[in-house]
Order: structure tokens, then C-alpha cells, then sequence
């Protein structure tokens, strides 16, 4: 018979093999899924991520990288903080909803007015907004030992309808002819997240998420917090022991990774997106669960695997528009990749046994 058995301790070597096994298994799974929808397998994934790098209108899609992996790094970068501190934070998408809602609505608040106090504001109202939303799951744990999973997931959906109800309603362009959602940001020019450098990708949402990578590196590597956090994830009952105050380091992941998802919500809706509308949020604060754990949770690697992710985006959207993938195809795709993570993470604790089964 075939049987797990436990490794005396992890295998570095398999925790980092995972993600590249990970990857390569989606690229076989996700050949077979294409041929089956009538697709040429090859094509298919070399259209994915060969010609946003290197096709003919690279030039274009380039850029791109930057702008969808930008949300995708500062999302994972604080859902890492809790993970790595076995605090699950599931809710990320409704502080992403959250902190595009507070901050548009600060510029919205300002606007004809031409003030380079606008943008600034927003930043913080965003941060904020994030904040706040994951302080609830974070209170309640605290006080209450509720879950944060169910708690943080459940606020998604509550956030929906906020986003929902301020595209029809407070936030409504009054001169969008009836049409949901609010005026354009990008219009707006004290209130938009422009690129810094024209024709880059560059704006202040990836210098955000630069910074939140160097952050976390530094916090982790060097400092006592990053210490209690990657020892309450290993060791609990250590933690304790070591004067680690539980309550202080859920408050603290959970905030600060609310605040990065609510950064993100900012920096989408006052740039790329531009407006408050009823399909603003598309799946970055779930999306960003993956590139946590493709990043093995360590900054760096949550680095390369945004850029990993917004290089599976822009693909799908040429293979969409090319090939004619359709859309569930893609997100399948990309699913596959936390599928084959945590099938390959297996493999980290245990080990496979083959052996015959005594009969007494």
C-alpha cells in the first residue's frame, strides 16, 4: 500500500522545489485543460506568457506588469505577516473594496478643488479604510476568540454591497447621464495616481509596494516583531512562554495587511480603474492568497510571484481576445497553481511510504 509518513523535521530543499514543481505541473494540467476546450496546448501557453514579454505589442503590454502586480505584491506582502503567524486573514478583497471607497471618496469629497493636498489625503484615507475593516475580525478575535476566517471572509461580501450601493447611490456621477458608478479620478488631476514616469507602469502604487517589500524583509529579518512573528507561526506554545502578547500580534497582522489591501483599493480606483463602479473589485485580494504562498511568504519571492501572477492576467486577456480562451479557462489556470503548491507543500512534512500491509 501507499502511505504518507511524517518527516522527523520539514525538507528545505522540498519547500523550495514546491512552487517551481507547482508550476510546471500547472503548465502540464493547464496544456491538457486547453486541448480539451479545442485549443492548440503549446500555443496557448507560450500566447500566455511569451507574447506579453516578447510579442509584437510588448511595448504595450510591458507596462502592464507593473500596474496588475503592484495590487497583487501589497496585498500578499500583509497577508504574509499573518500567515507566517498562523493569523488567517481570508477577507482581503473587502479591505481592498474598503480603502478604494474611502479614498475616492476623499477626492471626490475635494473635487473641483486643485490641491496637491488631494492625492496625499486619499493615501491615507485608503490606508485607513483598509484598516478599519480588518480591525473587526481583529476585535472580535480578540475579545471574542471568533474566527477570523468566517469573520474577514463574510465582511467580503459586505464591502460588495457598500461598493454596490456607492456606485447607485452617494457616489454617483451626477453627470454620468444615469449610469452607476462615480466620475473619472483620472480626469481629476489632484486626485489621480498618474504614472511617474510616462509609458512605464510606474506609479505610486508599485513605489508602495517596493516599499512594503523592503518593509517586510527588513521586519522579519532584523527586527524583534518579525522574530514573535515567525515564532508564534512555528512554535505557539513558545511564543507564550517568550512574553509574545497574542492580542497586540493579531491587531498588528491583521491591520497592517487591511491597511496594504486597502492601499491597493486606493491606488487601483485613483489610477488604472479610475472610477468607483459596481465591478470595481476583481478577485486581487483572493488572487493575492496564491502569490503569498508561491512566494513561500518571504518578500522577495511574494515579488517575483506578483509579477508571476500579472504576467497569468495579461496572457489570458490576449488569449482570450486571440485564441478564444475563455475567461473561467484562465482562472482555472491560475487556481491550478495553488492546487499544485499545496499538493507539492505536502511533500515538505511527509514523505511517501510504499510497503505491504501485515494481516495478524
Amino acid at each position: 500500500m501507499i502511505r504518507l509518513e511524517k518527516r522527523p523535521e520539514p525538507s528545505r530543499g522540498f519547500a523550495w522545489a514546491a512552487p517551481i514543481l507547482a508550476v510546471i505541473a500547472t503548465f502540464f494540467f493547464g496544456g491538457l485543460l486547453f486541448a480539451f476546450l479545442g485549443k492548440d496546448p503549446v500555443q496557448s501557453i507560450v500566447t500566455i506568457f511569451w507574447q506579453p514579454l516578447f510579442g509584437e505589442f510588448a511595448f504595450y503590454y510591458r507596462p502592464q506588469l507593473l500596474i496588475k502586480g503592484a495590487p497583487l505584491v501589497l496585498i500578499a506582502i500583509g497577508l504574509s505577516l499573518g500567515f507566517k503567524a498562523g493569523i488567517w486573514n481570508i477577507g482581503a478583497e473587502g479591505q481592498y473594496i474598503m480603502g478604494a471607497l474611502f479614498g475616492a471618496g476623499v477626492g471626490l469629497a475635494f473635487y473641483p478643488a486643485q490641491s496637491a493636498m488631494v492625492f496625499p489625503l486619499m493615501v491615507l484615507a485608503g490606508a485607513f479604510g483598509g484598516w478599519v475593516w480588518a480591525m473587526i475580525p481583529a476585535v472580535l478575535k480578540v475579545k471574542f476568540g471568533t474566527n477570523e476566517i468566517l469573520v474577514s471572509l463574510m465582511l467580503v461580501y459586505v464591502a460588495e454591497q457598500f461598493l454596490a450601493s456607492m456606485s447607485l447611490g452617494l457616489m454617483k456621477n451626477p453627470e454620468g447621464f444615469g449610469f452607476p458608478g462615480s466620475r473619472n479620478l483620472q480626469q481629476y488631476a489632484s486626485a489621480h495616481n498618474a504614472e511617474i514616469v510616462a509609458d512605464t507602469g510606474m506609479h505610486w502604487g508599485v513605489v508602495a509596494a517596493i516599499i512594503a517589500v523592503i518593509f517586510a524583509y527588513v521586519l522579519l529579518a532584523r527586527h524583534r516583531l518579525g522574530f514573535a512573528i515567525r515564532v508564534t507561526g512555528d512554535a505557539p506554545r513558545a511564543a507564550r512562554f517568550s512574553g509574545v502578547n497574542p492580542s497586540r500580534l493579531i491587531l498588528f497582522c491583521l491591520g497592517t495587511s487591511g491597511m496594504l489591501a486597502g492601499l491597493a483599493g486606493l491606488f487601483e480606483v485613483s489610477g488604472p480603474s479610475g472610477v468607483v463602479s459596481i465591478d470595481f473589485n476583481v478577485g486581487y485580494g483572493f488572487t493575492a492568497i496564491i502569490v503569498a504562498f508561491l512566494g513561500r511568504l518571504h518578500p522577495v519571492g511574494i515579488l517575483l510571484a506578483g509579477l508571476l501572477m500579472a504576467l497569468t492576467y495579461i496572457g489570458g486577456d490576449i488569449a482570450q481576445s486571440q485564441m478564444g480562451l475563455p475567461a473561467a479557462a484562465i482562472q482555472v489556470f491560475q487556481g491550478m497553481l495553488l492546487f499544485f503548491l499545496l499538493a507539492f507543500d505536502l511533500f515538505t512534512n511527509f514523505r511517501l511510504r510504499l510497503g505491504r500491509v501485515e494481516v495478524a
